[in-house]
């Protein structure tokens, strides 16, 4: 119950707000493509690839990192400090792991939407990937590891400025130093073992690995998986303690 709700309540909030989701979604994504995509595409190859092939699932797991993130911390994050709404559903009868759980999937949802788009403006533009249904699975476990990691995230905050912190010390790096917009290669060893701890450094290298391969490592799904139930654990015993 408590999942349909949240479900059918954001996607009434989808539908009132539909141009400017998507807007918002796809103007930073957008423009990377133009810049780095179409501004150099033409005249790089890396890995044996063209630039612009290249780059695109990097965007797309960025995206749907940035979307589905700041879809579930925003929302949750005011309905706490702001609005003083979220309170309602602490002391209502409802089990705050379905509550968590519909809020990360709502949030899943609209990252998924937002990787889609960018798909779908690089194939108007006649720039064409492999996509299959390992493809928009890979992207989904990123949605959803990345809006459990914003529900966390919203829980734990005693102000907005400190979802600052969590945007400036460990989205913005992310988006830079996981291979979005170069291999990591040539990174020194020790440096390219702590990018691969990290979580974005999977969904790009599978996302990649499909797209321009037709293949990836099961080993990444694996540790998406693992940081899934890491960050929706962490969600749901932050809602309880926010109870207490």
């Amino acid at each position: 119950m408590e999942i349909s709700t949240i479900l059918w309540r954001e996607f009434k909030f989808f539908q009132k707000r539909a141009f400017k989701i998507t807007s918002q979604s796809v103007v930073t994504p957008l423009l990377y493509l133009l810049a780095f995509g179409w501004g150099l595409g033409s005249d790089i190859v890396i890995d044996g690839n063209n630039y612009m092939h290249y780059i695109i699932p990097g965007i797309i797991a960025m995206s749907t990192m940035h979307t589905s993130f700041n879809a579930v911390s925003i929302r949750i994050s005011v309905a706490r400090l702001h609005e003083k709404s979220f309170e309602d559903y602490m002391t209502a009868p409802v089990n705050l792991s379905l509550l968590t759980l519909g809020y990360i999937l709502a949030g899943a949802l609209r990252g998924l939407y937002a990787g889609m788009i960018i798909l779908l403006i690089s194939y108007l533009f006649k720039a064409y990937i492999h996509v299959n249904f390992s493809f928009v699975a890979i992207a989904l476990l990123n949605s959803l590891l990345f809006a459990a990691f914003g529900y966390y995230a919203a829980m734990v905050i005693n102000s907005h400025y400190d979802m600052n912190r969590f945007t400036s010390f460990i989205i913005t790096p992310m988006t830079f130093i996981c291979g979005t917009f170069f291999s990591l290669d040539k990174m020194p060893l020790m440096v390219k073992k702590i990018i691969y701890v990290l979580p974005l450094t999977h969904t790009i290298n599978s996302l990649r690995g499909i797209a321009l391969r037709n293949n990836f490592d099961y080993t990444s799904i694996f540790v998406l998986i693992c940081y899934i139930v890491v960050f929706y654990i962490l969600g749901v015993y932050a809602s309880y303690r926010e109870i207490n």
